[in-house]
């Protein structure tokens, strides 16, 4: 106890001593002592020493795999009828929806074989082939797991969403059932 009082004291009184400058010098920053340089790049060694790496801890969660799924599978479910119908441009349209669910909610054991099967997809664009447009968007549905989010908008005892960062707010599967 009496050592802290002591160096607490000791502290504050050479807080306001007075500093003793060296004798006249330039502050150019050619005239730089030795002991100033080495004292700094020690002072940067330390400090890159001891620094922690930055670590992402969301890059693949399951909550952004959940959303991911929700979101963009979501919007490539919604295809299904303009695929029946053979609309080649509303599947280009929706191009980054595939390539987005195939990096964010797919694991990745298995992005190849997604990656592989959106490449049949728009394969079946190119070559403006319906039929296959269909059979390639039927796999890869099947395939994936993919499936619309539901619509309870109607539901009057429904509760789509919890809070307001929840992927389905502001769509169909998203209502609040209030009372």
């Amino acid at each position: 106890m009496k050592f802290a009082v002591f160096m607490t004291l000791f502290a504050a009184a050479s807080a306001f001593s007075p500093a003793f400058a060296p004798a006249a010098r330039s502050n150019s920053a050619l005239n730089v002592e030795r002991r100033e340089v080495f004292s700094t790049i020690a002072a940067a060694g330390v400090s890159v020493a001891f620094a922690s790496p930055a670590l992402a801890d969301g890059a693949k969660s399951t909550a952004t795999k959940t959303r991911a799924r929700g979101v963009y599978g979501g919007r490539i479910a919604n295809l299904q009828k303009a695929v029946a119908a053979g609309d080649f441009g509303a599947v280009v349209a929706e191009k980054n929806a595939f390539v987005l669910f195939n990096s964010g909610a797919i694991v990745s054991s298995k992005q190849g074989a997604a990656i592989d099967a959106t490449n049949a997809i728009f394969a079946a664009i190119r070559s403006q082939d319906k039929a296959a447009l269909k059979k390639s968007y039927d796999s890869y549905c099947k395939q994936f797991n993919i499936n619309a989010l539901p619509d309870l908008t109607n539901d009057s005892q429904a509760q789509g969403y919890s809070n307001d960062y929840d992927f389905r707010v502001r769509t169909d599967a998203g209502k609040i059932y209030v009372r």
